[in-house]
């Protein structure tokens, strides 16, 4: 069993806001070989605030409600960045006085089961970074650093953003995780932006008579309908949206859905025309560099979907 910490900047359930981050929460409950210890909340596809409340709505509707969920970072280490609050007001600070800020829980949680937790990161890295920078003994402690984010075989191809977005929000943060240590492993759009959740996948879900498939096949068809009327420069194959998150979810249980190569990656965080833009070594040179992560750069499409839907549509 694969214990986990789940940081997650979570938007499923506002209107015209992303599903993935939604849809790993979900994996990750209906894996077998899982165990979700905490959710931590971070900037990013919303404010910190909205993405902790939807946490706990989710986690409620999935009848989870006893996973812990801890507020974290609002606002990158160094740059303020893009916020995407949705429609509607924004929701009152979520935590209490008393309970403890995101990056100080993982903190203590990693360091009190040294080699037991595995953190996964599916929003940008600013709560990884605090962690490591309030405890650097973490990066030994923590048993992987599974990480949704970057672009390391290609580009964005988007001058707004040069770097995938959660490493374009916070790339200083992205620069201390490198710098740590830690076992990591990054799934990034070379391979997150194949595996596609399409409109008949919505469909399916939506009719298959779980709690959750109803919701989420009708979040699904929203978000698409966003996507296609807003972002059509994005939309890699038309009626459909990418999974980026529930992959970095499923790799930790099954990392044979992709293939890995070790690699020596920088993050640029200098400059605004560049932020979040990865140089990959993938080490071929006499005498390479050492290798600070690994990175995956191809997956198993069908394996993944038939296991994603199986998976979920149970729920």
């Amino acid at each position: 069993m694969r214990r986990i910490v789940l940081d997650t900047d979570l938007a499923m359930g506002a209107p015209g806001s992303d599903v993935d981050d939604g849809f790993a929460l979900a994996l990750a409950l209906a894996d077998p070989e899982l165990s979700v210890e905490l959710v931590t909340t971070v900037n990013g596809n919303t404010d910190v605030d909205t993405a902790t409340s939807l946490s706990r709505n989710l986690l409620r509707r999935l009848g989870r409600a006893e996973v812990a969920v801890r507020r974290g970072a609002g606002a990158p280490l160094l740059a303020e960045r893009h916020i995407r609050v949705p429609d509607g007001a924004r929701p009152p600070r979520t935590a209490a006085p008393d309970e403890p800020h995101a990056a100080v829980e993982i903190v203590e949680r990693v360091m009190a089961e040294p080699g037991r937790l595995t953190l996964v990161a599916i929003g940008p890295l600013t709560n990884v970074a605090l962690a490591l920078l309030l405890e650097p003994r973490v990066a030994a402690a923590v048993e992987e650093v599974v990480v949704m984010g970057g672009v390391f075989l290609g580009q964005t191809g988007v001058a707004a953003m040069p770097g995938e977005f959660n490493f374009w929000t916070d790339p200083h943060a992205v620069a201390v995780v490198l710098a740590s240590g830690a076992p990591l492993s990054f799934v990034g759009l070379d391979v997150t932006r194949r595996v596609r959740l399409t409109r008949e996948h919505a469909v399916r879900m939506a009719s298959g008579g779980g709690a959750f498939g109803e919701i989420a096949g009708e979040a699904t068809q929203h978000w698409i309908d966003h996507q296609e009327r807003t972002m059509p420069g994005d939309v890699v194959e038309h009626g459909s949206c990418a999974l980026h998150d529930p992959l970095a979810v499923a790799v930790v249980t099954r990392p044979d859905l992709v293939t890995w190569r070790d690699a020596r990656v920088a993050v640029e965080t200098g400059s605004e025309t560049t932020a979040g833009v990865v140089v990959t070594d993938l080490l071929h040179a006499e005498q390479p560099p050492q290798a600070n992560c690994r990175i995956a750069v191809d997956v198993d499409v069908e394996a993944f979907t038939d296991l994603f839907m199986e998976r979920v549509s149970r729920l």
